[in-house]
């Protein structure tokens, strides 16, 4: 299995998240599946593991593309827990819409979590209220993007620039080629 951090000087493969284009906030990816910064995370580092093809439902992925996706998910886990100087981690599926699924390309959440994190909320599951409120909601947070169609955010979190997507995406794709090792793959084109 071939992995890489995305070099800078690579011309990256676009990368979409359903019908969302998301090619600069993309900071590692395997002949299978993608990571890629939150346009607005629940909780600083929180980043989403997609496998390449756009399928709805866990179900749908070949078995190769499912070892693959949570391959990815575990050394992406490892490098938020190191660079966010986690203690934990939420890792949560929403598998098809009646599950809170809001985009439908299967998606996998990675949530760094530390220690008292959300004592303010109610606690650390406070987060799976998070993820059910609209600022969980992908589809609309993305929509948000598109000029044609904008919409108000009525919550009090704003989606993020793409420019601080990117910013973000750079600096973890530069902490994974630390993970690595220099003799570990060649960043993708």
């Amino acid at each position: 299995m071939r992995s890489s951090s995305i070099g800078a000087s690579a011309k990256p493969v676009e990368r979409l998240f359903h019908q969302f284009v998301v090619t600069p906030q993309v900071f590692y990816e395997t002949a299978l599946s993608f990571a890629f910064v939150n346009i607005k995370p629940l909780l600083p580092g929180h980043v989403l593991v997609s496998p390449h093809r756009v399928v709805p439902r866990l179900s749908d992925l070949t078995p190769t593309e499912t070892a693959d996706l949570f391959i990815t998910v575990q050394r992406v886990g490892r490098l938020l827990e190191r660079v966010y100087s986690a203690s934990a981690l939420n890792i949560p599926l929403q598998d098809g819409f009646d599950a809170g699924q809001s985009v439908p390309h299967v998606h996998v959440h990675i949530l760094p979590r530390k220690p008292s994190d959300l004592d303010h909320e109610g606690g650390p599951d406070a987060i799976y209220d998070r993820l059910e409120r609209a600022d969980g909601d992908l589809e609309q947070q993305f929509q948000r993007l598109r000029p044609k169609q904008p919409k108000v955010d009525e919550d009090s979190m704003e989606p993020r620039s793409d420019e601080v997507m990117k910013q973000e995406a750079e600096m973890l794709r530069l902490e994974m080629a630390k993970d690595l090792g220099p003799n570990h793959g060649s960043p993708r084109d």
